[in-house]
């Protein structure tokens, strides 16, 4: 076994408390492609996923489709959550995704987009 040494990274140690108060780690979102499609997806950070997807970088499906923008989004506590999530939203209808978009204030996805990076 090495000597121990200081300021070796000690395996199972508690993790280091934040000033920040908790948030969700991640999101489930919709995107609504230029040909009218609906786009659903998980991220941990929604307006950095928006930009891969605009620049083509992000999924296949939106590479031909764009314009695209964020019409809904949904925060998990979790990846399985998230991963839950979005299985479970994309096996409904376009007209029940639609209605879950009705649903969010019209300004509401707008604020996990994060300008200027």
């Amino acid at each position: 076994m090495a000597p121990w040494c200081p300021g070796a990274l000690v395996f199972g140690s508690p993790k280091r408390s934040s000033y920040n108060p908790p948030v969700s780690e991640y999101f489930c979102y919709i995107i609504e492609c230029a040909d009218g499609t609906l786009y659903t997806g998980i991220t941990n950070d929604p307006g950095r996923r928006l930009r891969e997807h605009e620049l083509g970088r992000g999924a296949r499906y939106t590479r031909s489709r764009r314009p695209l923008h964020l019409a809904y989004v949904e925060e998990q506590p979790d990846l399985k959550s998230a991963m839950r999530r979005e299985r479970a939203i994309k096996t409904l209808s376009r007209e029940r995704k639609l209605a879950l978009i009705a649903t969010q204030p019209m300004r509401e996805p707008a604020k996990y987009i994060r300008r200027g990076k």
